[in-house]
């Protein structure tokens, strides 16, 4: 890519990516643009090529960059856009801002939005997949987003445009949350805080937090998260489902199905972005084998395989 505008931000050609996300694996992008602000990335995107690819990238808490690195322009959001603001029952988070940090912003606000206290990831993302668990997701608080588009037009979104589904919204791709916007319930921040408290404790007995992974790496059948409550059921959670089909604990090169949580892909030190989305793939496929119901993945993986894979 030759002749890109020249922004306010920073730009950066062949950064390398694996060092922006959570599993530490992937080549590099073509560019990275970190915008100083929405006006710099919306004149930045209008004056960009449009046959020029365009992928907005988060904290990388969910996502594996494949070994070859991304041909395209890569956008992250830094601290221009992580502001909270939270009072009068609403919060309004910049999508840079991580998902504890607005949860605990709420929380002292009396508002709850303590299901985001857990989940891994910034509120952009969190739009992006309509994140949830313990019953909640994004879709149950959201009154609205503001977003950039691909031409560089900045558009406010209603819940009914984004139309939220399990894991799942309808924003394009290419396009670039800024902000969003919550109306949660109210509650009293010191039982909030308990709450919130309860979850971490809850996490970190049944999830690997010391483990470098990616979170959840398959959608549960289901079509729900877990919910936390003892009425629970697993029958179609995708880890019970990779347990059944003895693959927790299942390697690749420096790649593994968690022991502690087998529905858990963590690199172990020297795992490739294709040992760990070749693991991916032989998990889907032994539970096919043995439950007929194919995994989707959760984790996004985007870029080109190494030359030689």
């Amino acid at each position: 890519m030759t002749g890109l505008p020249t922004p306010r931000g920073t730009l950066t050609p062949n950064r390398a990516l694996a060092d922006l996300t959570w599993l530490r694996v992937g080549g590099p992008a073509d560019w990275l643009f970190q915008p100083a602000d929405a006006e710099d990335l919306a004149d930045f995107l209008k004056a960009l090529d449009s046959a020029v690819p365009v992928f907005p990238m988060g904290v990388g808490s969910n996502l594996i960059v494949r070994d070859g690195g991304l041909h395209a322009l890569v956008i992250r959001l830094g601290r221009g856009f992580n502001a909270i603001r939270a009072g009068d029952g609403t919060v309004t988070a910049g999508a840079a801002a991580l998902d504890a940090h607005v949860a605990r912003r709420a929380a002292e606000a009396g508002l709850d939005l303590t299901f985001l206290r857990t989940i891994p990831g910034a509120i952009g993302g969190a739009v992006r997949m309509n994140a949830g668990c313990y019953g909640s997701y994004v879709a149950d608080h959201f009154t609205g987003a503001t977003a950039i588009t691909r031409a560089g037009e900045i558009v406010e979104l209603s819940p009914a445009d984004l139309g939220f589904a399990y894991r799942h919204s309808e924003l394009p791709p290419d396009w670039t949350v800024i902000e969003a916007r919550f109306a949660p319930p109210g509650g009293e921040p010191e039982a909030l805080a308990a709450k919130m408290e309860e979850q971490i404790a809850r996490r970190d007995a049944s999830q690997p937090t010391r483990d470098r992974s990616a979170g959840s790496t398959f959608r549960n059948p289901a079509g729900f998260s877990s919910t936390g409550r003892a009425d629970d059921t697993h029958e179609l959670k995708a880890w019970a489902l990779i347990d059944r089909a003895g693959l927790r604990g299942a390697r690749r090169g420096g790649a593994q199905m968690s022991e502690k949580h087998p529905n858990f892909l963590i690199n172990t030190g020297n795992a490739s972005a294709a040992d760990l989305e070749g693991l991916g793939e032989e998990v889907r496929k032994r539970v096919f084998q043995d439950s007929g119901l194919l995994l989707e993945w959760e984790i996004m993986r985007v870029g080109e395989p190494a030359p030689d894979n």
